[in-house]
């Protein structure tokens, strides 16, 4: 039987998010810290804190011989590894700031990113992603110093970039083999530390600036909230470049004295658990989306019996949580539960690793169905909510006060209140400082009274819990996380004269798909260069043709994130009019209406895509 220990380090012991990590070191150097895969003995492998600081030590001195100025920028394009921890903390302990980037992310938003931020220098894993990376940046003239983590295996390859670039340096080679022990800095708690960019409203990101305390004080908030223990073990994937891992499967983690696994992808997850068994695991909703809709895949060809014997464990079970919770009565099939949750339950969280106490999800809403098979199979999961902007936990459900349907209470020393139109308004130590350059955004998102601003349309129960009914504005979140404004991509769409109107369409779903309808005067063109008849309905949903609109309108959308993407289109030559109920006076598209004329067209997009 595990033994659960606390070791919980105060924001004020820590002070800064370095001082969080040589606090940790401090107190447990001995035990286990990080559990990376080595690519070269193919095999996992284990680092105390101990091992870890000698490695931040290498690092913070091959920095320090950069000669950067205190509060230079410094990013990262790395997938989740011991090397994100290692830069992140020598680079904090320099008194720099980082700048974290998707490693999917386009390289003209990248470019971006490092121009709008002035960074200096850039760690990157693979030669190759810098070579796809390099022509974007033709016009910078402030990135100083590239960094690989994976070097070519040839060694011509090497010596040839080398030669080609005074700024690469391979890490192997750039790292001392050996360096002073790490000390520690007084630091300011609330200097900035670090610049995220999220999605902003006029396409291009927008660098939301976090300080050491603004991080701090959340990941303390959170680890008062839930559980968290010296023997926990978190299973990392979800990038650390967002904000929900970084603080609640980075920061918490070091905070508790837990240990963090840093799974190796998304494809090798399934694998990946079974064989770390985590004890927790945070995630957005479009994971728990997959396992549910491969589980709903497997029963499909299972006989009647058997699905009636899942759908009655999940049935049960979820009745016992909520009997559990306070909010159901004892009844006599809950005699039952052990049973089923023997025969139907622990078969499925056994895939999970067997071991695995909570799952957390955030970034998006996940669909009440989903949460009720899980939990109803005896896998608690805890719904949170939070923005960038707020680093980014505001509330959060918690073990014996879990409301699948909301988003929770808030966390202890967050406050909040709702304001005009329904809106969810914030007050936290974790409010960001601001926007990085854009005080105007700043001031449109926190008011002179200091309260956030979120957007989002709420009404909080009689419990003090959260629940979203709505946006103020027009912002799609998919499956995933990812905040799309989809007015500035409907508007960049038809500059294409081609499209007359366009509808991106995307919430709580795994990708953006659009609606669009076609300039009537230049579809017959358009058809006999593809060799369609344009008279014919069904030359529209001709692949050629799909293939060719999907090329024009990603060329339409070349300056907003890789990740705002439209995967599908269902194309029509119907204008959408006053007449009609689709458009307003001043021809505004009336979004939920045209929505529900379309409905099914959009149910055949995303059912394409499941494909």
């Amino acid at each position: 039987m595990v033994d659960w220990q606390e070791d919980l380090i105060t924001v004020e012991t820590a002070s800064t998010l370095d001082g969080l990590f040589v606090e940790r070191v401090r107190r447990s150097p001995d035990t286990l810290a990080y559990r990376n895969f080595d690519k070269a003995t193919k095999d996992w492998r284990d680092y105390t804190w101990r091992d870890v600081a000698r490695c931040v030590a290498r690092w913070r001195a091959a920095l320090a011989d950069e000669g950067l100025d205190v509060g230079e920028r410094v990013a990262i394009r790395l997938r989740n590894s011991l090397d994100w921890v290692c830069f992140d903390q020598a680079a904090m302990a320099e008194a720099l700031v980082t700048v974290p980037l998707y490693t999917e992310d386009r390289p003209d938003n990248v470019a971006y990113i490092l121009d709008d931020a002035a960074v200096s220098l850039m760690l990157v894993q693979t030669l190759s992603q810098w070579k796809k990376l390099e022509p974007s940046l033709a016009d910078n003239t402030v990135l100083q110093r590239v960094l690989i983590v994976d070097p070519p295996e040839s060694v011509e390859a090497r010596e040839s970039a080398l030669a080609e670039d005074e700024r690469l340096r391979f890490v192997d080679d750039w790292l001392p083999v050996t360096a002073p022990a790490i000390t520690r800095r007084e630091g300011d708690p609330h200097g900035l530390a670090s610049i995220v960019y999220t999605s902003g409203t006029t396409g291009r990101s927008k660098g939301v600036m976090l300080s050491h305390y603004n991080m701090l004080s959340v990941a303390h908030t959170a680890v008062t909230s839930v559980s968290c223990y010296q023997q926990d073990l978190f299973l990392s994937f979800l990038p650390l470049s967002h904000t929900l891992e970084r603080t609640g499967g980075y920061y918490l983690p070091m905070m508790a004295g837990a240990a963090v696994a840093h799974a190796r992808s998304v494809p090798q997850l399934a694998e990946d658990l079974l064989h770390i068994q985590p004890t927790v695991m945070i995630a957005v909703p479009r994971i728990f989306e997959r396992v549910h809709g491969r589980i709903s895949a497997q029963l499909e060809k299972k006989s009647p019996l058997a699905r009636w014997l899942f759908n009655t464990a999940v049935n049960i079970g979820w009745r016992n949580f909520r009997r559990q919770q306070g909010e159901a009565s004892w009844s006599p099939v809950l005699l039952f539960n052990p049973l089923l949750k023997k025969l139907v339950g622990d078969k499925v969280t056994e895939k999970l690793g067997g071991r695995m106490r909570y799952a957390v999800s955030g970034g998006a809403a996940l669909p009440l169905t989903v949460s009720k098979v899980f939990i109803g199979l005896g896998l608690e999961i805890l719904q949170g909510y939070g923005l960038t902007e707020t680093s980014p936990i505001i509330s959060v459900n918690v073990p014996g006060r879990n409301d699948p349907s909301t988003v929770g209470e808030p966390c202890r020393g967050i406050d909040v209140c709702v304001g005009e139109s329904d809106e969810l308004l914030v007050k936290s130590p974790g409010v960001m400082l601001g926007y990085w350059n854009n005080h105007a955004a700043t001031a449109e998102m926190i008011d002179a009274d200091g309260w956030l601003h979120t957007g989002d349309q709420v009404r909080i129960d009689d419990r003090g819990r959260i629940c979203i009914t709505g946006r103020l504005k027009d912002i799609l979140v998919l499956s995933n996380g990812e905040k799309i404004p989809p007015a500035d991509m409907e508007s960049a769409i038809c500059l294409d004269p081609l499209f007359e109107q366009a509808l991106v369409v995307g919430e709580g779903q795994p990708c953006l798909a659009a609606l669009v309808v076609l300039n009537a005067d230049l579809w017959f063109g358009f058809a006999k260069e593809l060799g369609l008849d344009p008279f014919e309905r069904e030359s529209l949903d001709d692949e050629r043709l799909q293939k060719k609109v999907l090329a024009r309108i990603q060329a339409q959308l070349h300056d907003f994130p890789g990740y705002a993407r439209i995967r599908r289109v269902s194309l029509s030559l119907e204008p959408w009019t006053v007449e009609d109920g689709l458009v307003t006076p001043t021809l505004k598209t009336k979004r939920a209406k045209i929505i529900e004329r379309y409905q099914p067209r959009i149910d055949k997009m995303y059912q394409q895509v499941q494909r």
